[in-house]
């Protein structure tokens, strides 16, 4: 049984190519690759290097998912029988947004894997919009974007960009928590001699035509003020208000002064509810949330609790009182539900006793 080798084609063309990773292609080892649509590919069968590679298995099947599965199953039937080492070849860095090398390294089945390096593209990516990474940045997947997870004060680049169906997501999903307006730029084969940078507006993003495997997106950050749709923005702000220099009225109030204007907020809250009224039931909950934080920061100032507490206790009850939807627990009727909870919430007392 040999070994797998692992290596990156680099972002683009052959000169992104790693020396060392030309040399190893060179050795006259069987070689699949991942996709043979990648510029560097062509470079090389002008050396006359062979290959085999995945791209029928990316046809015949709908969830990349599947197809990363089928690939490491190949490959590690190809190790056990081969009588020499064989290279995986895949675009950039194997180690670098890289699901079926992933997949490989967590199912071995006994196969020693070697990664033996490459080139990211995000050298080249930081150079093409001008951007010092240390200022902090998020690398996200187009193919699976969670508008949660994204951090707006941060510099974002979202990958495999490959078409205009993908853009149309990523633009749909960016566009909850962006303005529409935000420029962004597209970036096609950073580093490369191909290199194309589209800066546009969020809501043409999507203005693509092709296939575009060297694809990238590159979304600026946004200032405090305009990072008005995240919770992050209201913790800020609250340390600032709740803060030694804030504001004085509230530093002078307590839990007990302040549960009038809660009683307050939630019944206009309620009123709103019942009249049906959207623009006001959204004002009013928010004047609930903000009653929610002043209460927060009065226990931060006096050191019993703050607002990480809160949210700690929260999420784990959420967790906790949700089996049917974390956990596989099986809920038919609200009846059953209800048992659940009681079940829960009983188990919940012994505990504290």
């Amino acid at each position: 049984m040999e070994k797998i080798l692992v290596v990156g084609l680099g972002p683009g063309d052959l000169a992104q190519l790693p020396f060392g990773v030309y040399q190893l292609l060179k050795k006259g080892l069987p070689i699949y690759l991942r996709t043979k649509l990648h510029p560097v590919v062509e470079n090389l069968k002008s050396e006359g290097l062979m290959f085999e590679d995945f791209d029928e298995v990316y046809e015949a099947n709908e969830q990349f998912e599947t197809v990363y599965e089928k690939i490491v199953g190949d490959l590690l039937k190809e190790a056990t029988i081969s009588k020499e080492d064989i290279i995986y070849a895949v675009p950039g860095h194997p180690m670098v947004a890289e699901k079926s090398v992933q997949l490989l390294l967590e199912n071995t089945a006994g196969i020693v894997v070697e990664i033996k390096g490459g080139q990211s593209f995000l050298d080249d990516f930081f150079t093409a919009v001008k951007v010092d990474p240390v200022e902090g940045f998020q690398l996200l997947d187009g193919l699976d974007l969670d508008q949660n997870a994204v951090q707006m004060g941060q510099h974002v680049i979202v990958m495999q960009i490959f078409n205009e169906y993908i853009a149309s997501d990523v633009k749909l999903t960016l566009q909850e928590i962006y303005p529409d307006d935000h420029q962004v730029a597209l970036v096609h084969s950073a580093g490369s001699e191909a290199e194309q940078i589209d800066w546009l507006p969020l809501y043409e993003m999507d203005r693509m035509e092709g296939v575009h495997n060297l694809t990238s997106l590159y979304v600026p950050p946004l200032a405090l003020d305009d990072r008005a749709k995240s919770f992050q923005t209201v913790q800020t702000y609250m340390d600032e208000i709740g803060g030694e220099n804030g504001d004085i009225w509230l530093l002078e109030q307590t839990h007990e002064t302040l549960i009038p204007y809660l009683k307050e907020e939630t019944a206009e809250l309620i009123s709103a509810i019942e009249n049906e009224d959207i623009d006001n039931i959204i004002e009013e909950l928010g004047d609930v949330l903000m009653q929610v934080m002043y209460q927060t920061n009065y226990g931060e100032r006096t050191g019993y609790f703050n607002l990480e507490d809160v949210l700690e206790t929260l999420n784990h009850k959420l967790r906790r009182r949700h089996p049917h939807v974390f956990d596989g627990v099986k809920v038919e009727t609200v009846e059953e539900l209800d048992a659940l909870w009681q079940k829960i919430k009983a188990e919940e007392k012994r505990n504290l006793t």
